[in-house]
């Protein structure tokens, strides 16, 4: 038992352990849990629709039967009734001894009756103060009448019976040979019924004569012929005292003729019987006669009825196989086609997680895994970013070690050079080459300063150092304008960031040109920004020429080049400072160059 336990846990940790497992167990329940609900339901209501329509069909077929029968066995009545010769019956029945007369009306009467229908076997005349009988059958191919004295007849149990009827008549049957008693001497082989009428005296009501009929079995035939039934169903004709007058099988009515169903019918229509006999369960269904009373019982077994149902039901579970097994290959594909994007997923993150940090989940669809993808690819992205910011950082770092390292040199061996260059330009009254010195020694002062932020008046009044030297080159052809708001006088910018931006505009207009050029500064402030622009009137950049800056600001360091190594650097030094709100925008065309340098409002809180 722990052993079987044990199996079973392994399997159900295996099956939960993979979610596709999971989805197509629980698709393929549901799927088995319809089905079989379905065909249930449907076999459930098949079978009562079955039973339903098979007894109100075979009601309404021996209700006509029944009404066939009872017209016939009503035609028979009236003919043993001589209603308009009966004075001339009766008188030639008590002359009939001594009269020959009246004995050729009473053989002309029996033949007239004999030929007037198919369904007889013989008709019988029995003389009750005579004790003899006239008799008219069909034997070979001549039919004559006859006459036997036979006085055992009034020993006969039918005759008795008959005698004491209160409606003067009686119908006996020939079913069961074994238990029936022959009429008179004729032979009841092919006769499935007699019927008996007592002529008695209009006057003293004593009986006279006996009219009786035998009936062939093909009569009956004839009337049961509309009640259709297969193997396995049966039909019964009884009267009201349960005496069968036709069954289809003597076997079948000997085994039930003691069993309850056939008292039941005797209570009427309308309630549904169930018997079972020998293993099998019948349906009873009958029809009782509205004028004799006699009963139409048809035993219909429950398996034929349930035969349509049983069989539908086999072929919806085969169906329902089937659409099992294309539903299981459907949901695992489904499942599949779920799943295995996640586990893609799953499969980068765990690169991820190791420190493959450039692991990509590829995004297909518009779906919830198409959202998780490319959310994770933002992760992996920002990461990215992050690492890089961080690489940067460390190389900045380095790069600013070089330079405390290589700016070893003590300043003030440089700040005392040109403090005597000035000094002897000074006693020579070279005052131009004075006034550079000392803007020099500024510039390199204010260059190896230990700040990396500076207030943009510090920055402004180096630039007009930097351009008093660049003037001592350039004479008149270079020209300055300032547009800075006086509100962002003490506004933090990175140190030398304009600089950059004025070096520039020297670099690719003034040297480029030898006509003058107007170099604009100018800072303002947007919804968004703060934004410094530097502005020339010169030949600006080409095409080519603005295509390799901007492709310099996304390479690494080594690729920058030497002529872009300024506003690389001041767009990285941007980024680093104030995020990636922050940007260098440079536009350039026939008419001169363009540049901004956008700095996020509150980028001073990110520094």
């Amino acid at each position: 038992m722990r052993k079987i336990l044990k199996i079973h846990t392994k399997f159900t940790n295996r099956i939960s352990k993979r979610l596709v497992n999971k989805l197509i167990l629980l698709f393929t329940s549901i799927i088995i849990l319809i089905v079989t609900s379905l065909t249930l339901i449907s076999y459930q209501m098949i079978r009562k629709e079955s039973v339903n329509n098979s007894i109100a069909s075979t009601n309404n077929t021996l209700l006509l039967v029944n009404q066939k029968l009872e017209e016939y066995l009503e035609g028979i009545e009236q003919l043993s009734l001589p209603q308009i010769q009966y004075d001339e019956i009766m008188n030639a029945i008590q002359n009939e001894a001594d009269d020959y007369s009246s004995r050729m009306f009473l053989e002309d009467y029996l033949r007239n009756l004999f030929f007037s229908r198919v369904d007889m076997e013989a008709i019988y005349l029995y003389l009750v103060d005579e004790h003899k009988y006239y008799y008219i059958s069909r034997e070979a191919y001549n039919i004559s009448i006859r006459v036997i004295e036979d006085p055992d007849i009034i020993n006969q149990s039918w005759y008795k019976q008959l005698m004491t009827d209160k409606q003067n008549q009686l119908f006996q049957s020939f079913v069961i040979p074994d238990e029936t008693e022959e009429i008179y001497q004729g032979n009841t082989d092919s006769t499935f019924m007699a019927y008996h009428r007592v002529l008695r005296s209009i006057a003293s009501r004593e009986p006279q004569a006996v009219i009786s009929f035998s009936l062939n079995s093909s009569t009956m035939e004839n009337i049961v012929k509309d009640i259709p039934f297969t193997q396995g169903e049966h039909l019964l004709l009884l009267d009201t005292n349960n005496r069968p007058f036709y069954l289809d099988d003597l076997g079948f009515y000997e085994v039930t003729q003691n069993e309850e169903f056939i008292n039941t019918t005797a209570n009427g229509e309308g309630e549904r019987i169930t018997w079972t006999v020998g293993g099998n369960r019948y349906l009873v269904v009958y029809n009782v006669g509205e004028q004799i009373g006699w009963k139409l019982i048809k035993p219909i077994p429950l398996r034929m009825l349930y035969e349509a149902a049983t069989t539908t039901r086999n072929v919806s579970y085969f169906i329902g196989f089937l659409f099992l097994i294309v539903a299981i290959i459907l949901v695992t594909w489904t499942a599949n086609a779920i799943t295995k994007p996640l586990k893609k997923l799953s499969r980068q993150m765990e690169l991820f997680s190791s420190g493959t940090f450039d692991a990509v989940a590829q995004v297909r669809g518009q779906d919830e895994i198409a959202y998780l993808n490319r959310h994770f690819n933002d992760m992996v992205k920002r990461t990215n970013e992050l690492i890089n910011e961080r690489y940067k950082m460390k190389l900045v770092e380095k790069n600013a070690l070089l330079r405390a390292l290589e700016a070893q040199i003590n300043p003030h061996f440089l700040y005392n050079a040109l403090q005597a260059i000035s000094t002897k330009a000074l006693k020579s009254d070279h005052l131009d080459i004075v006034e550079m010195v000392d803007a020099l020694a500024l510039t390199l002062r204010y260059c190896i300063s230990g700040k990396d932020i500076v207030i943009a008046t510090e920055e402004l009044r180096h630039i007009e150092n930097y351009l008093l030297i660049q003037k001592a080159r350039f004479g008149d052809r270079i020209q300055v304008k300032f547009e800075w708001d006086e509100d962002l006088r003490n506004l933090q910018i990175p140190k030398l960031s304009v600089q950059s931006l004025v070096e520039n505009s020297v670099k690719h207009a003034v040297e480029k040109v030898s006509n003058q050029i107007l170099i604009i500064i100018q800072a303002n402030v947007t919804s968004t920004h703060t934004v410094i622009s530097v502005k020339d009137n010169g030949p600006g950049m080409s095409v080519e020429r603005l295509q390799e800056v901007l492709r310099s600001f996304s390479a690494d360091g080594e690729d920058w080049g030497e002529e872009n190594i300024g506003l690389k650097n001041l767009y990285s030094r941007l980024k680093l400072l104030y995020g990636e709100e922050a940007d260098l925008e440079i536009r350039t065309d026939s008419l001169g160059t363009e540049m901004h340098m956008l700095i996020p409002l509150g980028g001073n809180n990110n520094v």
